[in-house]
């Protein structure tokens, strides 16, 4: 939409006039235009609310307060695969994780999450997906969580049903993830590392629901129907 603004001037109105109603009349119009935009993001917030297929995000601990993360460093013991850890800093790229759908299953680039649905979680830097299985966890004795496979494709043990309260996930729910595979769900209890990755929690999965299974989506991109990024947080 183009608009023109005309101001007739006359000689008997003084230049110092004539500058505040040019002034004024740019402050209203800046105004309209914020008032539009403002307008049409509250008609479109409703598709940004959800966490979506494809979607690229960190996930919190909210117990904790740590970002769900990995890297290039195996376990020491137990399956040997890349390690999955919690880390404080919401900067570290290492944290963010792709939401996909479960092997050979439908996941529509940008349809929003079912609660109940079955996902993959893949690491976006390694291109591992979360992963458990029946190894011990080298620090609190629970069940191993890893990063496994190779360009985002692994086995059935990479699939996570998302628990949430509505009928989808929506960004500001805490949800917990229940591994389909072993019945276990993805925790954190608060064990530290040492050396190489001083200070970063052990990830873990238990057999009962609690307060250390719950994870809230953080930063990310959040993908719509278009394919195009509906929410640009940090990344």
């Amino acid at each position: 939409m183009e608009i023109k603004l005309y101001i007739l001037t006359h000689d008997y109105v003084s230049r110092d006039i004539t500058m505040r109603l040019i002034h004024a009349i740019r402050v209203l119009f800046k105004s309209f235009c914020v008032l539009l935009l403002w307008s049409n993001s509250e008609g479109r917030e409703p598709e940004y609310d959800y966490v979506t297929c494809g979607s690229l995000v960190k996930l919190l601990n909210t117990k904790h307060n740590v970002r769900l993360h990995s890297h290039d460093v195996k376990y020491g013991s137990g399956s040997g695969q890349q390690s999955v850890t919690g880390v404080e800093s919401a900067e570290d790229a290492n944290s963010y994780w792709r939401i996909r759908g479960r092997p050979n299953g439908t996941c529509l680039r940008g349809a929003p999450i079912q609660c109940g649905q079955a996902i993959r979680i893949t690491h976006m830097q390694t291109g591992r997906n979360l992963h458990s299985h029946h190894f011990s966890s080298p620090l609190s004795n629970n069940q191993e969580v890893s990063a496994f496979g190779e360009n985002g494709e692994g086995d059935d043990l990479d699939v996570w049903a998302v628990q949430c309260s509505g009928e989808v996930w929506e960004r500001d729910d805490t949800v917990r993830f229940k591994h389909t595979g072993t019945s276990v769900y993805l925790s954190i209890t608060g064990e530290q590392y040492g050396h190489p990755i001083r200070g970063q929690r052990e990830v873990h999965a238990m057999a009962t629901p609690n307060q250390h299974n719950y994870w809230r989506v953080m930063e990310g991109v959040f993908i719509q129907p278009s394919q195009e990024p509906a929410r640009h947080d940090e990344l």
